[in-house]
């Protein structure tokens, strides 16, 4: 599955761990996160993600 990295603080949303802080189970992928949901580290909003070149 597919990374994102947040490109205000460089966190790595990995959808093998989910955000389980969040509410966000393991094998979520970032298209299926809700609308609202925000960066755990800095707040930022889904737009500010990019996958991740693997």
């Amino acid at each position: 599955m597919q990374k994102y990295e947040c490109q205000l603080c460089g966190y790595i949303y990995d959808p093998e761990q989910g955000d389980e802080d969040n509410g966000i189970k393991a094998g979520t992928p970032f298209e299926n996160l809700p609308e609202d949901w925000e960066c755990p580290l800095c707040g930022a909003s889904k737009d500010d993600f990019e996958p991740v070149e693997e």
